[in-house]
């Protein structure tokens, strides 16, 4: 029978295999990367195109003002757009704008060098709000709303000058839902950020096709492109603490219950006017009864069942099914068809 003797020299272990196994185990987590990181490109690409069908937000020969402000969101919008240019199957140009509001330690040398590397086009508005705003809203207030407003009105004739015909931001899915809720909660009114508007001076278009993107994923691209970001805090920007209230909200849902945020988002895809209560909406003092049945009528008697899942507005996993040149055919009830910039010519011409 074998014994053990402590004193017997320890039997001598291969550093070739270590080294073997360890460099297997970092090529099965590159490989795990890499794939993570095209699900990711995929999926972002894919929910940009299909806002962009769903709503004709980008057609033949537009100029689109891509709104740059050195964080994530606008960074991935201008990525993501320059690539659905290069795919798409008709022609339109985006320039990219950048409004230097003077603030505090603004480092202004960032984004024309990262604009040049990439030979996009591009403007930078020099105004100083910041000193404005700073000089008529007193210490300790809200500035943002001021500055927003004139930020706004800048971007408006900016995009005039330079002939765009659609302004561009780089407003998420998070985004919507979190206005919608303000709304809601703060205002008494039902109103969120649509995916395509027009302005408040009635001369231009406004996009926004990262609306079916969420932000997480938007964190991720970020990172993965190494965006060269510029905080969002140089002037001391002051917190929306009731933005961030609903923004806590939405992410305390996310981790108990997935999917309910989904379903709110989908919820502003399908709103029944007849189940509300806007007159102007819904002709309610001349509602008659024509004798004909009607599935949308009312269901006073009826249990309403809310466990089964919501058909026609759903996450996509980004799965490797999706391929950039193929539009998805699914029954009506099913998923939402993928869409991409290649698809879009055959999408208006049905």
């Amino acid at each position: 029978m074998d014994t053990f003797n402590p004193t017997s020299p320890a039997p001598h272990r291969d550093d070739t295999d270590t080294h073997a196994g360890d460099a297997a185990a970092r090529a099965l987590r590159d490989r795990r990367q890499r794939t993570h990181d095209n699900k990711l490109t995929k999926r972002l690409m894919r929910e940009t195109g299909r806002a962009i069908a769903d709503f004709n937000m980008i057609e033949e020969g537009d100029k689109v003002m891509v709104c740059l402000s050195g964080g994530k969101d606008s960074y991935s919008l201008l990525d993501i757009l320059l690539t659905h240019q290069s795919r798409a199957p008709f022609k339109f140009d985006i320039v990219a704008v950048n409004l230097d509001q003077k603030q505090p330690g603004f480092p202004d040398h960032v984004l024309p060098q990262y604009l040049e590397s990439l030979g996009v086009p591009f403007h930078i508005e020099t105004q100083d709000t910041y000193s404005v705003v700073t000089r008529v809203i007193p210490e300790g207030k809200t500035m943002c709303s001021l500055c927003s407003r004139m930020r706004r009105a800048i971007l408006y004739r900016v995009a005039s000058e330079l002939g765009a015909t659609k302004i561009a931001l780089g407003h998420h899915r998070d985004d919507i839902l979190a206005t919608f809720f303000l709304n809601l909660f703060y205002g008494g009114r039902m109103k969120a950020m649509p995916p395509k508007l027009m302005s408040d001076d009635g001369k231009n278009i406004v996009i926004r096709p990262l609306a079916y993107v969420a932000e997480k994923d938007l964190i991720a691209y970020a990172s993965l492109k190494q965006f060269p970001i510029i905080p969002c805090n140089l002037c001391g920007s002051q917190e929306n603490l009731k933005r961030q209230e609903m923004n806590r909200m939405i992410a305390e849902w996310d981790k108990k219950m997935p999917g309910r945020s989904w379903n709110v988002f989908g919820a502003l895809n399908r709103v029944v006017p007849s189940h509300l209560m806007d007159n102007r909406l819904f002709d309610f003092a001349g509602l008659k009864a024509t004798g004909v049945a009607d599935e949308d009528g009312d269901m006073a008697f009826d249990a309403e069942d809310f466990d089964a899942p919501i058909a026609g507005f759903e996450h996509e996993d980004g799965g490797e099914a999706a391929h950039d040149a193929v539009l998805e055919t699914k029954p009506a009830a099913a998923k939402r068809p993928v869409v991409f910039m290649t698809d879009l010519r055959a999408e208006r011409k049905a």
